[in-house]
């Protein structure tokens, strides 16, 4: 369906116009994350989240979908379907529509949105950007739009800040076990698409993961981000496509279900040696016993998977992640007590690490996608660490199990209103109610956000000329976007936040 941003909000919203006090002429609010309670990290110390999609809903909602549905739509059509909503739900008469009338007339949101730099990592409680009206008449506007601008950016930057937490794990380990450091954007790879609320969330989502991770399979990821980030052409980025994010061929239950499993050993044959003779191939391997795929069937296919130019990669797809990977410590030393990694091993025993940690040979590899959560993540390098094996010899699917079970209570992402105009005057106002434990306390006034010793500090209660001042600039006024920023630039900033001892990368 096409939206119509006008409906794109909750129908207390639609009231509000006649509920401000008569005379106010402006109003100014703030996006801030006021919380991390309820969020998964993996040092409650260093709640920061990654500030990301902004720019993004800019061009598509504030930009792109008011313009084409609604200030070109016929004044009539916007009017009557307007009016027949609010009168069929609300009322007959309940919400006037003269305010919409000059909204139209006008020709474009007349609103100003100021941020902090995107991929910044930025302290609870600290806003990522304010947004106020432009024209004294469209007051009701700011508030009006909240619920479509939090609907459009909590999700992305929870998912921006979860995959975040991801890397820093896989960093801390490739640090203690002397893995490869340029194996770590593929290392996180990102299968959560059929499991997220629609094609919109998992796009988004899926763009947030791509600022810390360049292994993705969802497609429509990257183009979100060539869309709404993109890098111009140049000889240094003729291939920008696959450097934003990128996948490798891979098999599913169906195909080798059809190989029948008399055959199974045939059908991996056949990937590998005809249909992928070269080049990475993640072949599913649970289908009827791992076991026997890893330690008999690998076997008997070594030569083969040795000669080949590339890697074979084994995916368990069922059971519990931590013990398929590292072994069951309380079974005897079978395949299953060994676990894959250890299995695969004494087929594929590849060069141990400059720590001295062991490694898979290069043409094997594995990797699990099923139910892959940050702790088990954890547990899974913490115990190949204990078992001597390096970080890099597995890679994670992380999935909707992941991006999915979420909300906006994470990291308590809220829009509130601190400051207003009425009768010309200036109002600070702010929010503290009793009733709460103080994460629901507001800012007051005019914000200024500065960078004070490592941290994004907001200064509230600021004249005119101070909130003009500091780190939150101008992204979005009167319908038009400012100060583009591409996706090298963004994750760059973010990639700088690795210790110092992490080689920085460029996209």
């Amino acid at each position: 369906m096409k939206i119509n941003p006008l409906h794109a909000t909750d129908f207390y919203k639609t009231g509000h116009i006649k509920q401000y006090p008569p005379n106010t002429t402006e109003v100014y609010s703030n996006f801030t994350c006021r919380g991390s309670t309820h969020a998964t990290l993996l040092d409650k110390k260093d709640d920061r989240v990654v500030f990301f999609g902004l720019q993004a809903m800019c061009l598509w909602l504030l930009q792109d979908c008011w313009s084409e549905n609604f200030f070109k739509k016929p004044q009539n059509r916007v009017i009557d379907d307007y009016k027949r909503r609010m009168d069929s739900s609300l009322g007959l008469g309940a919400v006037n529509t003269d305010h919409i009338k000059n909204l139209w007339n006008l020709g474009y949101l007349p609103i100003e949105i100021k941020a902090l730099p995107e991929g910044s990592l930025v302290d609870i409680k600290c806003p990522l950007f304010t947004i106020r009206n432009t024209h004294p008449d469209f007051y009701w506007i700011t508030n009006y739009l909240e619920t479509q601008i939090s609907a459009e950016i909590w999700k992305i930057i929870t998912s921006a800040t979860t995959a975040w937490q991801y890397r820093k794990l896989l960093h801390q380990y490739a640090r203690m076990t002397g893995a490869p450091l340029d194996f770590i954007p593929w290392q996180g790879h990102d299968f959560s698409y059929r499991g997220m609320s629609g094609i919109h969330d998992a796009t988004s989502s899926g763009a947030g993961h791509l600022l810390s991770f360049t292994g993705t399979d969802t497609i429509s990821a990257i183009d979100y981000i060539e869309e709404f980030y993109g890098i111009e052409y140049t000889e240094e980025f003729s291939t920008c496509d696959r450097m934003i994010g990128g996948s490798v061929p891979a098999t599913e239950h169906s195909v080798m279900c059809m190989g029948g499993e008399l055959n199974e050993i045939d059908t991996f044959r056949r990937l590998i040696t005809e249909v992928y003779p070269t080049g990475t191939v993640s072949i599913v391997s649970d289908t009827w016993d791992f076991w026997k795929v890893i330690t008999e069937y690998a076997r008997i296919l070594k030569p083969e998977i040795m000669a080949r130019d590339g890697k074979t990669v084994f995916r368990p797809d069922s059971g519990d992640p931590v013990k398929i990977i590292c072994g069951d410590s309380i079974r005897l030393r079978d395949s299953a007590g060994k676990g894959a990694v250890e299995c695969l091993h004494e087929i594929f025993p590849g060069p141990k690490t400059s720590k001295g940690y062991d490694t898979l040979d290069p043409h094997v590899g594995l990797i699990y996608g099923d139910s892959i959560t940050l702790e088990r993540a954890k547990q899974i390098l913490s115990r190949l660490h204990d078992k001597h094996f390096a970080s890099s010899n597995i890679v994670f699917g992380i999935g909707s199990y992941t991006y999915q079970y979420v909300t906006r209570d994470c990291f308590q992402s809220a829009i509130k209103a601190t400051f207003g105009v009425v009768d010309g005057q200036d109002r600070e106002i702010f929010k503290k109610p009793k009733t709460d434990d103080g994460m629901k306390n507001s800012l007051c006034g005019l914000i200024r956000v500065e960078y004070e010793d490592g941290k994004y500090i907001p200064h509230d209660r600021q004249t005119r000329e101070q909130e003009n001042k500091g780190l939150l600039k101008r992204v979005f006024k009167d319908g038009l976007l400012y100060n583009y920023q591409n996706i090298a630039i963004i994750r760059n900033r973010l990639l700088s936040n690795l210790p110092k001892y992490e080689t920085e990368e460029t996209i």
